[in-house]
């Protein structure tokens, strides 16, 4: 399971990740890591596996990141073939099986949700039943779907939570005597209100329960015409309810039956519970297994929606393609994300306007990397690789604290303070605005040294600053690499697109000039820029220009690729489907010329008989001769036949005519003609030609050609 602490939600953001944790409570939450859980949590079924997901946290060992990923996947699968699996109905009865276990009893409420978790358990076990997995299997081993329980519950209880006679044979017994009573008592006192003797007596003509006893109502004048108990009066006292003297027995035998049954029900409501306290252990470990289930269907639902997939793991590089922030929804921009050895840099910086998109490019980095280790499918492109980090720590954001009499500056120095001290291999370092908040001269310097100290630790670094010597430092640095977001001067909107590579411009004097500022106050401002910063602004535009051409040179280039890719495929398709048709005809050919074959074989055979009958002493001479010929013209044309067929490639190269070659000179060197063997080196096929009558292309002359003619040519 997704290791959990109810803690790490509360501390300090000065406070050390949970041993185990790959990002203490603040680096959780400038990542926004509790809004991914949420979103998480409120896919889930019951409070249990809720719980659960919203105590994940990322974890640092990459065996156990393996384990939750592999957790997710036999989830997905079973998302993939059974749709509607989930644990629909099952309750959070860990309360009542606790109870049940230290011997108290259950009401009717709690033993109707337990049963219908029974239910759940069992429909989630047979959507199990065949399952290989061994995680979801290991899960199914541990279901228990107590079915003598259930059933025990379901004879006792209805729906509506009322015990049924068939609860017990005693419970029946006693109600039956109850209906009796029943019927007994309230057929006496409605022959009272129907007797003329009470005319007068009776306020209103009906039977009622009052303090448990049967009573009819009677004129508070009258009272004194009626012997019986008084057990109520009407809010105005002009109506008495009374019982009768002479049915205190009757209701004394129905209220006797009705307490008979409040003790038989409380036995079998006891006896329940007992059941429940004698399989308490297997049931409290079943609802932790479908917690758990339920847990990993809700990491499957969301990598279904967010189209997110399981990166492979990769120890010096992250990758991902077409990444996006899983909170921003379907309309997020993906980015492209490369960071690591793998690449020829461990650190990038990236820089751009402000609300550019620079941010969202950090915490997509951190986030995913965070949710990847939580055991979720990140949202990105198939071939998405991350490494399981060590620790993830981000300082995003303003943190400054009046509390503690901190600035901006000094809120920020305090973090970079502590990741500076933990940063090692394996760790990520998230700065947003690195070395902002103070002096821009020293910022920078500090701003520097601090990128240069992480990467000797040998942590991954993302950084996002303002400063132009942070671009420079990233050109020169061999371990850097410049990153840029951009942004449309036209409508003032970012782009949220991440360019690798190239440097970013805060586009100030563009934006300036687009709200309207006076031309007087930018020209002023652009004189004031020192010539070795437009320098360098000119440079980084004179890349970028250059990267825009290269890139349209790619597009167009790999638009080319793909079109002669495609006409290649059609061509193969059309080769293959004119040799698949060549070939049948020619498989027809050779089955006609085998039946032209055989039956001039029958019809030599047939002729053999008739000469030998006629050598035999049948008609004259002339009769003889005659057959004689027919014979030998018949086996002339067998024999004719059966070379043609049985020579098959037999003819020497000379004489050979190529199909393919429609040339004058082709022409002349050979003429098709029977005999001759013909080869198409487009359909890949060839034959003895065996009969000839027109000539029109070379695939019709292969077809016509043949070996032998095909039925009805011939």
């Amino acid at each position: 399971m997704t290791r959990t602490s109810r803690a790490a939600s509360q501390p300090s953001a000065t406070a050390a990740p949970d041993p185990g944790v790959a990002a203490d409570a603040g680096s959780l939450r400038a990542l926004e890591f509790g809004a991914v859980v949420g979103i998480l949590a409120a896919r889930t079924a019951f409070t249990p596996s809720r719980e659960l997901a919203e105590a994940t946290l990322p974890v640092a060992d990459a065996r156990h990141v393996a384990l939750l990923q592999e957790q997710t996947d036999e989830a997905v699968r079973l998302l993939d073939e059974q749709a509607q699996a989930s644990i629909g109905g099952a309750r959070d009865v860990r309360g009542p099986i606790e109870r049940a276990r230290r011997g108290g009893r259950l009401s009717v409420q709690e033993l109707l949700e337990l049963a219908e978790t029974l239910h759940a358990t069992t429909l989630f076990a047979t959507r199990l039943a065949t399952w290989r997995g061994r995680h979801l299997g290991g899960l199914r081993d541990l279901l228990d779907d107590a079915p003598a329980l259930r059933e025990r519950i379901e004879r006792s209880i209805d729906d509506g939570g009322e015990i049924l006679d068939t609860a017990s044979g005693e419970l029946a017994a006693i109600r039956k005597r109850m209906r009796t009573a029943q019927d007994r008592v309230r057929e006496r006192l409605n022959a009272m209100l129907r007797s003329p003797d009470l005319a007068g007596v009776i306020g209103e003509a009906i039977v009622t329960v009052r303090a448990g006893r049967y009573v009819i109502p009677v004129r508070a004048e009258a009272k004194g015409r009626l012997k019986g108990i008084v057990h109520d009066q009407s809010a105005s006292g002009a109506t008495l309810f009374v019982e009768p003297l002479t049915v205190v027995d009757l209701n004394n035998t129905w209220t006797q039956a009705a307490l008979d049954e409040e003790r038989e029900v409380d036995r079998i409501l006891e006896e329940l519970s007992r059941m429940v306290e004698a399989g308490a252990d297997s049931l409290g470990a079943s609802l932790e297994a479908l917690a758990r289930a339920d847990l990993w269907l809700a990491r499957a639902r969301l990598a279904a929606e967010q189209g997110a997939v399981r990166p492979t793991l990769s120890e010096d590089a992250v990758e991902l393609l077409s990444a996006r922030h899983p909170l921003l929804g379907p309309g997020a921009v993906p980015i492209d994300l490369r960071l690591g050895e793998r690449f020829g840099y461990r650190a990038m910086v990236i820089t751009g306007p402000n609300t550019g998109g620079k941010t969202v490019s950090l915490k997509t980095l951190g986030l995913l990397a965070l949710i990847h280790q939580a055991g979720l499918r990140v949202p990105a492109a198939d071939g998405a690789r991350l490494p399981v980090f060590r620790r993830v720590m981000a300082d995003i954001g303003d943190e400054q604290s009046i509390a503690q009499s901190l600035s901006t500056f000094s809120s920020h120095l305090v973090n970079v303070v502590r990741f500076v001290d933990a940063a090692a291999a394996g760790t990520l370092v998230l700065l947003d605005e690195v070395g902002a908040g103070t002096d821009p001269t020293e910022g920078s310097a500090l701003a520097m040294a601090i990128v240069e100290r992480l990467l000797g630790a040998g942590a991954m670094v993302a950084a996002t600053t303002h400063y132009a010597e942070l671009k420079t430092f990233a050109t020169e640095h061999a371990n850097v690499t410049n990153a840029s977001v951009e942004f449309n001067v036209a409508t003032l909107r970012p782009t949220y697109r991440l360019t690798i590579g190239l440097p970013g411009k805060s586009q100030a004097f563009a934006i300036a000039e687009r709200l309207g500022l006076p031309p007087d106050v930018l020209a002023d401002a652009q004189r004031r820029l020192s010539a070795e910063h437009r320098s360098m602004e000119e440079t980084l535009a004179a890349i970028q220009r250059a990267e825009t051409a290269r890139g349209e040179e790619l597009d167009l280039a790999r638009q080319e690729r793909e079109a002669a890719t495609e006409e290649r495929e059609r061509a193969r398709s059309g080769m293959t489907r004119a040799r698949r048709e060549a070939g049948k005809l020619l498989e027809e050919a050779r089955r006609a010329a085998d039946a032209m074959l055989a039956r001039a074989e029958r019809e030599v055979a047939d002729l053999r008989r008739e000469v030998g009958r006629v050598q035999a002493g049948g008609p004259g001479p002339h009769r003889r001769s005659e057959a004689a010929a027919g014979l030998d013209q018949l086996e002339r044309r067998a024999a004719a036949a059966r070379e043609a067929v049985e020579r098959g490639a037999g003819a020497p190269k000379d004489q050979e005519m190529d199909l393919d070659d429609e040339s004058e000179a082709a022409a002349a060197r050979v003429e098709p003609r029977v005999g001759l063997f013909g080869r198409s080196r487009t359909l890949g096929t060839g034959g003895r030609i065996v009969e000839r009558w027109s000539q029109i292309d070379n695939l019709g002359m292969l077809q016509q050609l043949g070996v032998i003619p095909t039925p009805g040519q011939g």
